[in-house]
């Protein structure tokens, strides 16, 4: 899977990405809005991609992606689909470092992952979940087209988190 916008390039991760996830997992915005995974290492940070993140690439189709600046390659973030247990449909995550916030990056790189899964995988439904403090990312999934829906508790968590949603097939896009 490859996608290129504007600015961006939007490829599969690889365990040659490790140190730029142990960088992202371990940021204080990552920690505080999606949770701490107990990645304390480099290795850590690769038996992560390898044993959680790259096999969904073949069992789900998709999963999530690294997003690169064209202009001189440098790893900013993660956009992507997740299967995730506890939803009825596909979601929608993004996550970034802080010198790829602020930017539209994310709106850009997001955009792009969900004309993928419209056009390509054909998906008609996509959802987001989101902490409910996480104002920056409510507004941009807002962006993107989806609304609040309700509260909800995913499986093994005992916090609310906010559901965001409908994307409809003929709506995906704004």
């Amino acid at each position: 899977m490859f996608i290129e916008t504007e600015r961006l390039t939007i490829t599969k991760i690889s365990t040659d990405d490790a140190a730029f996830f142990f960088e992202l997992v371990n940021d204080p915005d990552w920690k505080k809005f999606i949770g701490d995974r107990n990645i304390n290492t480099l290795q850590d940070a690769k038996d992560y991609l390898k044993e959680r993140m790259l096999p969904n690439y073949s069992s789900k189709g998709f999963g999530f992606y690294k997003v690169s600046l064209k202009c001189d390659g440098t790893t900013i973030g993660i956009s992507g689909l997740v299967d995730r247990e506890g939803l009825e449909h596909i979601d929608v995550g993004f996550a970034f470092l802080p010198n790829g916030r602020g930017k539209g990056y994310a709106y850009e790189s997001t955009k792009a992952v969900l004309e993928y899964a419209k056009n390509v995988l054909k998906l008609n439904r996509i959802v987001a979940i989101s902490n409910s403090d996480n104002h920056r990312s409510h507004k941009l999934l807002k962006r993107l087209g989806l609304s609040f829906e309700k509260m909800i508790v995913l499986p093994n968590e005992s916090e609310e988190i906010c559901l965001f949603g409908p994307l409809e097939k003929k709506n995906l896009l704004n």
